[in-house]
């Protein structure tokens, strides 16, 4: 069983009533994704990105939304017990929201993922499967969100890779970084970490590992962490 809560160097994140908990995948994001003035989470959870980009960008107004109500509850009482005051969480659907106007400088999303058959879990169905936010859905609205010159980064397993890319290329998107991620040298990437703007440039890439051995955390992950972890 995952424990009810996760303790990071500034903040702690309560998870009982939310259907993904922390992990790898969150953290990564929030650790690489690049700022702004103005930046948004979609599919906020725990609240564990918008806490970590107010943590590094303490300038920086950041909200969080997410669809489902038990999560956007937890989220803001663990941006209320953070110490960051530039966090506002907001129970909204991505597609609804784009419409009201707003524009980021940095929009950040862990997806859901998984097409098919869903897992009897509902919560865990909206926070895991496409039903509710397809790629689609969500790149189209990052395109109504995103500013001119504004950065959207996300995170998602191998095996979506290329259909995430065709989605934000017919969007009008153009990738300008990259970071494949392994779980431990010599084994294939097992994610990708991408930003995509509205203008073309030139591609960043790089590559990370995230454990030398079990238990054991590269010095590239550490790094990129060091703020965040205990």
């Amino acid at each position: 069983m995952a424990n009810n809560f996760f303790k990071f160097r500034q903040f702690t994140v309560f998870q009982d009533r939310c259907a993904m908990k922390v992990g790898t995948d969150g953290t990564l994001l929030g650790a690489w994704a690049r700022g702004g003035d103005t930046i948004l989470d979609i599919g906020t959870g725990t609240g564990l990105i918008a806490l970590m980009l107010a943590q590094r960008y303490p300038q920086a107004q950041v909200k969080g939304i997410d669809i489902v109500s038990s999560a956007v509850e937890q989220a803001r009482e663990n941006v209320e017990a953070s110490p960051f005051r530039n966090i506002v969480i907001e129970e909204a659907d991505a597609v609804m929201f784009a419409n009201e106007g707003e524009r980021y400088h940095s929009i950040v999303c862990n997806p859901p993922f998984y097409e098919g058959l869903a897992c009897p879990d509902g919560l865990r169905n909206v926070a895991r499967h496409t039903t509710l936010l397809s790629f689609r859905s969500l790149v189209e609205s990052v395109v109504r969100l995103l500013r001119d010159d504004g950065e959207f980064s996300v995170i998602v397993p191998f095996d979506c890779l290329s259909r995430l890319e065709n989605e934000a290329s017919l969007s009008g998107l153009f990738k300008t970084r990259q970071c494949s991620v392994r779980t431990t040298p010599g084994k294939s990437p097992r994610r990708f970490l991408l930003a995509f703007r509205k203008h073309p440039c030139e591609l960043e890439t790089e590559d990370g590992v995230v454990e030398l051995s079990p238990g054991v955390r590269s010095e590239w992950y550490q790094q990129l962490t060091k703020d965040f972890y205990l």
